[in-house]
């Protein structure tokens, strides 16, 4: 059987060596950090230095809440919120619509990115204090948020409001700098650490509500702890490869348009990782049969929502239909990706193509 290519990261990326390493090591030394004894006081001492380390390679002097993953992060900060007057943009990971309650969405433009007159719009009649969720880099997209930008928005000659900002930065944390949020929701599995950890950083934990008995009160569950040392490994084992991610998307995207085909997002920043393409008069699930019998995994929108048939709620708020939405899928990198996928994946969107236009 012919090696088949991955090109799904976005959706979970492969553990880094030196962070599976670490998993075992820990596993081999594990307590409950909890706990009294001396086998507990060493294991709450691996989990302070692990906190420290991630802290540190993610350049953050806040506090940091260890959790399973972003999703319970993003939970955790909006059930926490308090009674903020909240809004979120139309472009957010299903695990934030979930805890967004109301019909109101901060509008996005055709390329995703956020309005920042709609912004305003909404900020200057409400109350006093408001909870803001807006991702750095859209999961499905790509798209960057302009984050300086929508900070300085929320800051400017608001002194007599106070304004929270969570950012789901799951696909950018250990790639891209942090953006200048109160909350930032991050997560292991998405740059080389273990499944099953993340982290939700905090500004000021003061202005969280205790949910829990771990995590100072923050979090409930025994802390995963060969995970959170593999999380921290990861994030110090990661090497620059943007820029050679930026090359790839780049040929992948000119013979993709070469062929007819549409690069979503294309007028805005995206991260060089993530790729969203439409094939037009063939529906993303008979692509992604195709591409899957071919050996290359891909996905359409979220993996979160990949199983379902539902329309991208992303796709939609960009401004597209329901069919051409349908259109679209996800293509998205990884350390090991190179030039011989990026081809192989070409080729086969070429037998596509052809297939159709026979028909």
């Amino acid at each position: 059987m012919p090696e088949r290519i991955y090109l799904d990261h976005a959706a979970t990326t492969p553990i880094l060596p030196a962070a599976r390493e670490a998993v075992a090591e820990a596993m081999g030394r594990w307590a409950n950090p909890s706990s009294p004894h001396a086998e507990g006081r060493a294991a709450r001492a691996a989990l302070e230095d692990a906190r420290a380390r991630i802290k540190a390679a993610l350049g953050w002097n806040g506090d940091l809440i260890f959790t399973s993953g972003a999703t319970e992060a993003i939970a955790i900060a909006l059930r926490g919120r308090g009674a903020y007057e909240t809004n979120v943009s139309a472009v957010e990971h299903d695990a934030v619509m979930r805890h967004a309650e109301g019909p109101q969405r901060i509008e996005v433009d055709a390329d995703g990115l956020v309005s920042l007159d709609h912004l305003r719009a909404w900020l200057d009649p409400c109350g006093a204090t408001a909870f803001i969720v807006i991702q750095a880099a859209n999961n499905e997209t790509g798209v960057l948020q302009p984050y300086d930008e929508i900070v300085a928005t929320i800051r400017a000659d608001r002194v007599d409001k106070e304004v929270l900002v969570l950012a789901d930065c799951a696909q950018t944390a250990g790639r891209l700098p942090l953006p200048a949020a109160d909350m930032i929701a991050v997560s292991a599995h998405k740059l080389g650490g273990p499944p099953g950890v993340g982290a939700l950083l905090v500004r000021d934990v003061a202005r969280l509500s205790a949910t829990g008995g771990q995590e100072r009160g923050y979090r409930g569950g025994t802390e995963n702890l060969p995970a959170i040392i593999g999380f921290a490994a990861a994030l110090e084992a990661a090497e620059p490869w943007l820029d050679r991610a930026a090359a790839l998307r780049a040929r992948l995207e000119t013979a993709i348009v070469a062929e007819g085909g549409e690069v979503i997002g294309a007028n805005a920043a995206r991260l060089p990782t993530i790729g969203a393409y439409r094939m037009p008069g063939v529906a993303a699930a008979a692509q992604l049969i195709h591409f899957d019998l071919a050996g290359i995994a891909v996905s359409a929108g979220s993996a979160c929502a990949s199983g379902s048939l539902k329309t991208s709620h992303v796709l939609t708020a960009m401004g597209m239909d329901a069919t051409a939405a349908g259109e679209v899928i996800r293509v998205s990198f990884g350390s090991s990706t190179d030039e011989a996928d990026v081809d192989a994946f070409l080729a086969q969107w070429r037998t596509l193509k052809a297939r159709l236009r026979a028909a």
